[in-house]
């Protein structure tokens, strides 16, 4: 997978539904059928069919047909990628906050007003 913005785009906009990270979870446990990660959800088979190619397309699942069966697998690497660029935003916003609380709790003398 390769590390660029439209990568990162296509994943944070596929994490940003909340059915499809139920699929997701779904998927930690193990390949699925897209009926079987169809099954908690209250919506038609095209509807599901459209989240998990949304999912594909982000490079965070893949398929393939065993059968009349299409089979669900997670991909980590794009997660990895996600997370990594979390991380990185986190380290340097974590320091900037920290050196805020220091300076809020070690304030500068201030100087006497004549």
């Amino acid at each position: 997978m390769v590390n660029s913005p439209d990568t990162l785009d296509r994943t944070y906009a596929a994490l940003a539904d909340p059915t499809r990270r139920q699929m997701l979870a779904r998927l930690v446990q193990g390949e699925a059928t897209v009926g079987e990660l169809a099954h908690p959800f209250a919506m038609s088979l095209p509807a599901i069919s459209k989240h998990v190619c949304v999912l594909e397309r982000a490079g965070l699942l893949s398929r393939r047909r065993e059968g009349r069966y299409q089979i669900c697998r997670l991909e980590p690497d794009a997660l990895t990628l996600a997370a990594d660029w979390l991380e990185r935003h986190r380290t340097f916003w974590a320091a900037q906050l920290n050196a805020l609380a220091d300076h809020l709790a070690h304030p500068p003398a201030a100087e006497d007003d004549p």
